[in-house]
């Protein structure tokens, strides 16, 4: 997790003395109680080895007595260490300084319960497999240096470009042709945050550009992209 500076949500515990933990008997600590997600929860924290060389922290429910049998609570934590110079938090500190100052350390929690409360659907697929074609004609593409796009057309009833990227993009940068099919609405299997699919490393600049293999003729170059839109229907919830 990256470094924030929010503190935790749920819980800061200040251990003071820290160095005297390995040496007067103390093999644990029980933080006080703390509820989240409507459950009472602590922190553990364990003092092992000779002048304290380490240290566990472990989340523990704090009150199951009230939970019927063979109960299950799914929950998402962090446990957090606090860097005393940076100001900072971290659930995954490294050994770098800050995180015990004037032998002072603050420990933190986070707690998020899954809630079994998910909605469900059912959704059937019509059997219905339209194709379609539309053809992408670039005029000098040997000197294409940047990403061209293809006019807006209609397949499945949705509006699509063509993105093609002559120099290549991605793991195919300055070897491949990267070439993709890009979705101008919200909708089916594409959405707001995948609204493109494509293949970075589409074809070699080489064999593109090698005027024998029939690519490129007289500067220009033609895509043709077939889509297949199956339809999406009868959506119950």
């Amino acid at each position: 997790m990256e470094t924030r500076e929010a503190p935790p949500a749920n819980l800061l515990v200040k251990i003071e003395s820290f160095s005297l933990l390995g040496t007067c008997g103390i093999d644990e600590y029980k933080t006080r109680e703390f509820v989240a997600g409507d459950y009472k929860w602590r922190l553990i924290i364990y003092f092992n080895g000779k002048n304290c060389e380490y240290v566990s922290v472990s989340l523990a429910m704090a009150d199951t007595s009230s939970l019927p049998a063979n109960w299950e609570v799914n929950v998402v934590f962090n446990i957090f260490l606090y860097n005393q110079i940076s100001g900072s938090y971290r659930s995954s500190p490294d050994p770098s300084n800050g995180y015990l100052v004037n032998d002072n350390i603050v420990f933190g929690a986070e707690v998020f319960v899954v809630k079994k409360d998910a909605i469900i659907e059912c959704v059937s697929l019509n059997n219905i497999n339209i194709h379609y074609k539309h053809d992408f004609k670039i005029s000098d593409f040997p000197k294409l240096n940047k990403r061209c796009f293809s006019e807006q057309f209609i397949a499945g009833g949705q509006k699509w470009k063509i993105i093609l990227d002559p120099k290549g993009s991605g793991t195919g940068t300055d070897s491949h042709v990267s070439i993709f099919l890009n979705h101008l609405a919200t909708s089916y299997w594409f959405s707001t945050s995948i609204n493109s699919w494509g293949w970075p490393a589409w074809i070699e600049l080489a064999t593109i550009n090698d005027l024998n293999k029939g690519f490129i003729v007289n500067d220009c170059c033609l895509l043709s992209i077939d889509i297949h839109v199956q339809d999406v229907a009868n959506i119950i919830n």
